[in-house]
């Protein structure tokens, strides 16, 4: 729903602009989804790549963040009040889903993630000193 939203915003923008959308594929943000999808894939400890996972969204999100920041404060220079009040809402949504992110791998993901990968590590050096 959220991105419902954000699209519906950036139709507006564009209608209030007297434009029609283009779509251009960002090479950037490609590569931070194959990342991400690297992570998905990855073999090895659940948690380990639960942690992987929410660090390649956080960089999706910091991308995000920094684009919409942009093309809001363009908006503001260039008086378009509308447009920069509607960026900046995607701008807030987007601020709180890397919170909600950072909130989740600092609380729980990362610190089980430290602890199989500890646990592995432990059991490695145990078993070699045989």
């Amino acid at each position: 729903m959220v991105t419902q939203n954000q699209v519906e915003r950036l139709e507006q923008i564009f209608e209030t602009l007297d434009q029609r959308p283009a779509g251009k594929k960002c090479a950037a943000m490609q590569g931070l989804i194959e990342e991400g999808q690297e992570a998905v894939s990855a073999k090895g400890d659940r948690n380990v790549r639960d942690a992987a996972i929410i660090g390649a969204a956080q960089k999706v999100e910091h991308y995000e963040i920094a684009s919409y920041g942009t093309a809001r404060t363009h908006a503001e220079i260039l008086g378009q009040k509308e447009t920069a009040n509607l960026l900046q809402q995607t701008l807030d949504e987007e601020g709180e889903a890397d919170k909600k992110l950072t909130k989740l791998a600092e609380t729980l993901i990362n610190q089980q993630a430290a602890e199989s990968a500890g646990g592995s590590a432990g059991r490695s050096r145990k078993g070699g000193s045989k």
